[in-house]
């Protein structure tokens, strides 16, 4: 059985989407007890730590004795070989998915709106000073609005 789970690589899956990937996995593991569950990544191994991360949390809430076991052999293998989770916005999804494993974090069903972008201060990028930003937005990982320089 193989399952695609990809997103853009250099971005942090929606938490619905690593909710999706843990429950598969935890399916999957469970159904059979030889089962196992092989996960594969072109690109950064990042995103492989991610969903590495975020099934140990999930794991540790839903583990029984032998899956204990195999969570403690998941996190040497993490430890050695997986990259560690480094982009501040992944490091930051694994917080939020342990919250949201936790109860302190609730999902968000309703629109956000952004109404207005302020920047305090102006960066010196440039040689002759200053900057020119401009505002991309993604909406379910597509961009739906870039503004003009």
């Amino acid at each position: 059985q193989v399952l695609d789970f990809g997103w853009p690589d250099l971005h942090t899956p929606a938490l619905e989407k690593i909710c999706s990937i843990c429950k598969a996995m935890d399916t999957w593991l469970n159904a059979v007890p030889h089962n196992v569950v092989v996960l594969h990544n072109k690109g950064n191994r990042g995103r492989l730590g991610v969903v590495v991360a975020a099934y140990m949390h999930y794991s540790n809430i839903s583990a029984s004795a032998s899956q204990a076991l195999d969570r403690f052999a998941m996190k040497r293998f993490y430890e050695d070989k997986v990259v560690p989770v480094g982009q501040p916005s992944q490091r930051r999804y694994i917080h939020y998915f342990s919250g949201l494993l936790s109860g302190s974090i609730k999902m968000n069903n309703k629109p956000l709106f952004l109404h207005h972008v302020i920047m305090h201060g102006i960066p010196n990028f440039e040689s002759k000073g200053g900057c020119r930003p401009f505002l991309k937005i993604y909406q379910a990982m597509q961009p739906v609005y870039t503004s003009g320089i």
